[in-house]
C-alpha cells in the first residue's frame, strides 16, 4: 500500500506454509561479474557507460539555440560565393565579378521563401519537425522516404563538405599545410567520430561559441569593407600569375563565353549557402518553451544573419576581384581579409583570428551531422525501412552505429575527391532542396485537407516554395551532370526503392510472427517430447550436454552419433559402454557423405514424422579462450542448430563448455556468491551487475531520493523477519497470464542486493514498472523459496524516465 494511505486493520494473508529454516541471507546477493577485454578498452576510449537518466534533453533559449543549431546554416557563408565564382571565372573572366551580384540576390530570393515555409512548418509542428516528419504526416511513410534518402544524402555530404571547406581556412593561413589537406580533413572526421562515440553533447556555451565568433568575426569584415569602400579605399587585388586556372574564354565575348548553362551552374552551387537552413525545424523539441515562438524567432534570426553575411562576402568579392584558386586555397574569404585589413602587424593578426573563426565553424557545422543523421537514421528506422541496428544506442547512450555509418562514408567522399569542396558541392544541394521541396508540398497539402485559418495564404507561400526548390533541384541535376550529380541522381533512386524493399520485408516477418501468436501459446502440447544428444565423442563438453539433458525429464533420452570414422566410432562406443547410465543408449548412424547438417536433419524429420513429437536436439560446443583458438576449430554445431531449426517442432539448444584460460576462466567463478554472503547477519559484497558504470547509478540514486534515502538500509543487509525500510529501482515486473495468479510480483535492487515484492491480489499497480525507484518498507518473509516482502508500504519516487535534478 502506499505510505500515505491509511493503515488498515485487516491483516494481510498469511505466508505460504514452508519450513521455518532460516535462509543464510535475506536478500538475493549482487554477483560481480568480470568484464571482457573488449568492454574494459572500450571503458578506457570512450569513457565509463551512461545509464538511462542520463538521457537528458536540455532546453535551449533562442540566443542558446542560434549558436548551437545554426554552425552549419551560417558557416556555408564562407563559400558559398567562391563556389559560385568556381564556375563563371574560367568562361568570362573578370565580368563573373559582376554577375555574382544579381546570382546572390536570386539565391537570397530563395532564401526568404524557404524561410517562411519553415516558418510554417514550425508554427504546426512543436514536438518534432523536418522534412521527414512533414512528409510522412501528410504523404505517408512510403512517400516520406523520399524525404529521408535526401536528408540522410545531404548529412553525409555535409561532414565531407564543412570538414574540407575548415580545412581550406587553415591551410589559407598556413600555406605550408595544402600538400596534407586530405590527412588533415580525413582526422578531422576521425576525431569527430570518436568525440561523438564518447557522447558528445550540443549543450549550450561550448557550441554556441564558434557561432557567435564567426558572426562577429565575419561581420567584422564585411562592415570595415563597407566603410573602407565608401572611403574609396579598398582596391582590387592583383590577378595572380598562377594557381587559378583560365580566367575567360579566349576568342569569346560574354554573350558567348558565358552560356545560360553556366549562370545555372553558378545558381546552382551558390545554394549551397542555404544548407543547414532545416536545422531549427530538425531541432525544434530543444526549445524552450514557448516552442513555436522561440523557434519561429531563431529561424528569422539566423536567416538574416545568413543573408547578410552571404550578400557581404558577394559585395566584397565584387569589389576586391578575389580570385577562387584551383587548389581551393587560399580561400577567397580570407583574400578578402586580407584586402580589407591590410598587411600590417595587426591587419595580420586579425587576420589570423578571422581564420580561426572560420574554422572553428566550419569544423562545428560538421557535428551537426553527427547529431542530426543518427537520429534521423533512428526515425526511419523505426519506421521499419532502415535495419534496427540504427535504433540502439551505444555504450555512451549515443546511436553509434549511425555515427560510425556517417564517418566511414564521409571518409569516402574525401579521398574521392580529394577533400576538394568544389568537387563535394555537386553532391550536396540536390539533398539540400529536395528536402526544402518535401517539406513545402507537405505543408500545402495539409492546408488544403485542413482548410483552417490563414490556409490560402498558406497554400501559396508554401506551393511557391516547393516548386521553387524542386525546379532548383531539377537545374541541379541537369547543370551538373557530368561533375558529379549523377552519382546522386543515380544513387538516390536506387536507395529509395531499398528503403521501399527493405519496410516490405519487415512487414513480411511481422505479419508472420504476429500472426495467431496467442492462439499459439495457448495451444495443447504435444504428447510425446524427444531429447537427442548429438555425440562426437566423449569429453567433458560431451559430458555437460548429458548432465543437462538429464534435468529436462522427457518421454525418451538417447544420444546419437553420426560415424564418419570406424575407429573414432568403436573408441566412443566402447568407452559408452563403461558409463553407468540405464537410460541413455547411444545410437550410431552412418554418415558415409560425411554432411552431418543433412544427417542430422534427416534424423530430425524421421523423429517427427508421426506428428505427435516435440524434439530438442542438445548440441556441444567447446569454447576456447582467445579468438586464435577459434580459428583452429569449426563451428558444426552452429550450422547443424540452423539448419535443423528450420523444421516445426524441433528445438536447437546449443550446451556450451567453456575451456579454461585468459578472461574464460574468471567465468567459472560467476555463479559463487561473493566472499560474506551466506553467513546469517553479514551483507555480501556490493557490485550490482553494473560495473563500471555503477558510480555513476549510484549518484543518480541518491539524486534522486533526496535525504529520504538517509535512513533506508541497503538491501544487501536485510535480516529474514526483520522489518525493514530499503530504497532502490523496480529491475523486473513479472506479468501474469490471464489465467495466472492475481499477484504483482516485482524485484528491487540498489548496488548491494535485491530483493523480491509482492502485492497480492493486484495484477498491475500504476507507476510499477522497470526502472521505477521506490521508498519500501515491511516485513522481510518466504515467498515460493524466496525471501520477500508482501504487501509492502510504498513510495514511488520516480518513473524509469525521469531525469534526476
Amino acid at each position: 500500500m502506499p505510505m500515505d494511505a491509511p493503515t488498515s486493520v485487516e491483516q494481510p494473508p498469511p505466508y505460504p506454509r514452508q519450513r521455518a529454516v532460516r535462509p543464510a541471507s535475506a536478500a538475493t546477493p549482487s554477483i560481480d561479474l568480470p568484464e571482457t577485454l573488449r568492454y574494459r578498452l572500450k571503458n578506457k576510449l570512450l569513457g565509463p557507460p551512461l545509464v538511462n537518466e542520463q538521457l537528458s534533453s536540455e532546453r535551449l533559449g533562442r540566443p542558446t539555440a542560434l549558436g548551437v543549431l545554426a554552425p552549419d546554416c551560417i558557416s556555408s557563408s564562407a563559400y558559398g560565393t567562391e563556389e559560385m565564382l568556381n564556375q563563371m571565372i574560367r568562361f568570362v573572366g573578370l565580368a563573373a565579378f559582376s554577375l555574382v551580384v544579381p546570382i546572390t540576390v536570386a539565391i537570397l530570393g530563395v532564401l526568404f521563401f524557404v524561410t517562411l515555409s519553415y516558418l510554417d512548418v514550425l508554427h504546426l509542428y512543436t514536438k518534432s519537425g523536418g522534412a521527414y516528419v512533414v512528409a510522412r504526416e501528410n504523404f505517408g511513410s512510403n512517400v516520406a522516404q523520399v524525404a529521408a534518402v535526401a536528408l540522410l544524402i545531404d548529412y553525409t555530404v555535409t561532414v565531407a563538405v564543412q570538414t574540407a571547406a575548415g580545412t581550406a581556412a587553415l591551410t589559407s593561413a598556413f600555406h605550408g599545410l595544402l600538400p596534407y589537406t586530405v590527412p588533415i580533413t580525413v582526422g578531422v572526421v576521425l576525431l569527430l567520430l570518436y568525440g561523438n562515440l564518447r557522447g558528445i553533447r550540443e549543450a549550450g556555451r561550448i557550441f554556441a561559441f564558434p557561432t557567435y565568433f564567426f558572426i562577429v568575426s565575419l561581420g567584422m569584415v564585411i562592415v570595415v569593407g563597407y566603410v573602407r569602400e565608401a572611403a574609396g579605399q579598398l582596391h582590387p587585388i592583383p590577378l595572380p600569375h598562377e594557381g587559378i586556372g583560365p580566367v575567360g574564354t579566349p576568342g569569346h565575348g560574354l554573350l558567348m563565353g558565358l552560356a545560360f548553362i553556366t549562370l545555372l551552374r553558378a545558381f546552382a552551387n551558390g545554394g549551397s549557402s542555404l544548407t543547414g537552413l532545416e536545422a531549427i525545424s530538425n531541432g525544434v523539441a530543444s526549445f524552450r518553451p514557448p516552442v513555436s515562438r522561440n523557434s519561429r524567432s531563431t529561424l528569422i534570426l539566423m536567416s538574416s544573419v545568413l543573408a547578410f553575411l552571404v550578400f557581404g562576402v558577394t559585395m566584397l568579392a565584387h569589389w576586391t576581384h578575389a580570385v577562387p584558386y584551383t587548389a581551393g586555397s587560399p580561400t577567397v574569404v580570407s583574400q578578402e581579409v586580407r584586402a580589407v585589413f591590410g598587411t600590417t602587424g595587426l591587419g595580420h593578426a586579425l587576420f589570423y583570428v578571422v581564420q580561426f573563426a572560420t574554422l572553428l565553424i566550419l569544423y562545428t557545422g560538421a557535428n551537426t551531422s553527427f547529431n542530426g543523421f543518427p537520429f534521423l537514421a533512428s526515425f526511419v528506422a523505426e519506421d521499419s525501412f532502415l535495419p534496427r541496428q540504427l535504433t540502439r544506442r551505444g555504450h555512451r547512450l549515443a546511436f553509434s552505429n549511425g555515427i560510425i555509418v556517417l564517418a566511414i562514408v564521409a571518409i569516402a567522399l574525401l579521398l574521392a575527391t580529394d577533400a576538394k569542396v568544389d568537387s563535394l558541392v555537386a553532391l550536396y544541394a540536390i539533398g539540400v532542396f529536395t528536402g526544402f521541396a518535401m517539406a513545402g508540398a507537405g505543408m500545402t497539402r495539409h492546408h488544403f485537407k485542413v482548410r483552417s485559418g490563414r490556409w490560402r495564404k498558406g497554400m501559396v507561400v508554401n506551393g511557391f516554395s516547393a516548386v521553387l526548390t524542386a525546379s532548383i533541384v531539377l537545374i541541379f541535376a541537369i547543370v551538373k551532370f557530368t561533375e558529379g550529380a549523377w552519382v546522386i541522381v543515380v544513387v538516390g533512386p536506387l536507395m529509395f526503392l531499398g528503403l521501399l524493399r527493405m519496410h516490405r520485408q519487415y512487414q513480411r516477418e511481422a505479419a508472420q510472427l504476429v500472426e495467431g501468436a496467442p492462439a499459439a501459446a495457448e495451444a495443447p502440447v504435444l504428447s510425446r517430447h524427444l531429447v537427442v544428444v548429438l555425440v562426437d565423442r566423449l569429453d567433458m563438453a560431451t559430458a555437460r550436454a548429458v548432465q543437462y539433458a538429464r534435468t529436462l525429464l522427457p518421454d525418451e533420452l538417447r544420444a546419437v552419433h553420426f560415424c564418419i570414422d570406424d575407429v573414432e566410432a568403436a573408441t566412443l562406443e566402447a568407452g559408452w559402454a563403461r558409463l553407468g547410465l540405464s537410460h541413455l543408449p547411444l545410437d550410431v548412424i552412418e554418415c558415409s557423405d560425411r554432411r552431418l547438417t543433412r544427417a542430422a536433419l534427416q534424423l530430425a524429420a524421421e523423429s517427427i514424422a508421426d506428428g505427435d513429437t516435440e524434439l530438442t536436439i542438445l548440441l556441444p560446443r567447446r569454447g576456447y579462450a582467445g579468438g586464435w583458438n577459434r580459428l583452429l576449430h569449426d563451428r558444426t554445431a552452429d550450422r547443424i542448430a540452423t539448419v535443423v531449426s528450420q523444421l516445426p517442432h524441433v528445438n536447437a539448444t546449443v550446451v556450451p563448455y567453456q575451456l579454461t584460460g585468459g578472461w574464460f576462466a574468471r567465468r567459472r567463478e560467476w555463479g559463487r556468491p561473493p566472499a560474506g554472503a551466506g553467513r546469517p547477519g553479514e551483507a555480501p559484497v556490493a557490485g550490482g551487475g553494473a560495473g563500471e558504470g555503477a558510480p555513476a547509478r549510484d549518484e543518480l540514486e541518491r539524486a534522486a531520493f533526496g535525504e529520504r534515502v538517509d535512513d533506508a538500509q541497503p538491501i544487501g543487509e536485510v535480516q529474514w523477519r526483520r522489518r525493514v525500510r530499503i530504497a532502490g529501482r523496480i529491475r523486473s515486473v513479472r506479468v501474469q497470464p490471464r489465467a495466472g495468479t492475481a499477484n504483482l510480483e516485482c524485484v528491487i535492487a540498489d548496488g548491494t542486493g535485491q530483493l523480491l515484492l509482492v502485492f497480492q491480489g493486484r495484477r498491475k499497480i500504476p507507476g510499477i514498472q522497470p526502472g521505477a525507484r521506490m521508498l519500501v518498507e515491511g516485513m522481510v518473509g518466504d515467498w515460493s523459496h524466496r525471501q520477500a516482502i508482501l504487501n509492502p508500504d510504498y513510495e514511488l519516487v520516480a518513473g524509469p524516465d525521469a531525469d534526476a535534478e
